[in-house]
C-alpha cells in the first residue's frame, strides 16, 4: 500500500468528480487536524500518515482517549479548573494554603505555575480574557464564580496572573475593581515575564521571579 502523503491540494477524494491520489477517510482525517492550532497542512498530513502506520490498537487507544477526553472531564465547581473529580485535587488538597488565590486565563496556566514549585495556594481558571475586539466580555468569563468564592471569606489575596498583554492587563485591572470593595489585596506577577508573551511557555526560574516579587495592583 502507498501512504506517501499526497502533494499539496490533493486533499479530496474527488474534485469536480474527478478522482484524486488520497482517499477519502484520509482526507477527512488531514482536515481535522489542520483545524487544530499551530498544526499547518504539512504537519496534518505527516500526523495522519504516522495513523496510517501505527496498529490498530493504538490508533484505537487514541480515539478512546480523545471520547474520554469529552465524555468524563468535567469543571471544577470551585475553581472552574478542567478535571475528572469535582472538586478537583488541587482544591480537595488540605495542604494548599487557602488565604490565596492565584486567577490565571486559562486551565494550562495553571500547569505551568505549578511546574516553579513556588506558589502553594489555591487557583482560579476564568477562561478567557477581556477582549472587545473578539466579542469577549466580563460576563463570558468565570468571575461571578470568583466574586462568591470571595464573599465566602478566608481570603487574604488575589494575586493576578493574567499574561502581560492588553488583554491580560486590562482583565486584571477589570479584576482590581471587583475585588477591591471586599477589602482583599489585590496583586499583579512582576514583570519577570516578558510583555506580549503567554504564561504556559515561560520557563520555570522566570515564573518563580514573577511570583516573589508579584506587587500590588
Amino acid at each position: 500500500m502507498d501512504i506517501r502523503p499526497p502533494a499539496p491540494g490533493r486533499l479530496a477524494g474527488t474534485a469536480g468528480g474527478k478522482a484524486t491520489s488520497t482517499a477519502a477517510p484520509v482526507a477527512r482525517l488531514i482536515e481535522l487536524f489542520h483545524k487544530l492550532p499551530g498544526i499547518g497542512p504539512k504537519s496534518a498530513q505527516r500526523l495522519t500518515y504516522y495513523l496510517l502506520r501505527t496498529p490498530a490498537a493504538e490508533a484505537r487507544a487514541l480515539a478512546e482517549a480523545m471520547i474520554d477526553l469529552k465524555e468524563k472531564i468535567v469543571l471544577c465547581s470551585v475553581c472552574q479548573n478542567v478535571t475528572e473529580l469535582d472538586p478537583c485535587g488541587i482544591c480537595s488538597d488540605s495542604a494548599r494554603e487557602r488565604t490565596s488565590i492565584c486567577v490565571v486565563e486559562e486551565p494550562l496556566d495553571i500547569l505551568a505555575l505549578e511546574r516553579s514549585r513556588s506558589y502553594h495556594g489555591l487557583y482560579h481558571v476564568l477562561h478567557g480574557v477581556v477582549s472587545p475586539m473578539d466579542g469577549v466580555g466580563p460576563d463570558d468569563l468565570k468571575l461571578d464564580e470568583l466574586v462568591a468564592r470571595l464573599r465566602g471569606g478566608g481570603v487574604q489575596e488575589v494575586i493576578m496572573a493574567t499574561n502581560p498583554n492588553l488583554e491580560g492587563e486590562a482583565t486584571a485591572m477589570y479584576v482590581s475593581r471587583l475585588v477591591s470593595p471586599l477589602g482583599i489585596r489585590v496583586t499583579r506577577l512582576a514583570r519577570g515575564l516578558p510583555t506580549g508573551s503567554d504564561l504556559e511557555y515561560a520557563d520555570d526560574v522566570t515564573l518563580a521571579r514573577a511570583l516573589e516579587f508579584r506587587q500590588d495592583v
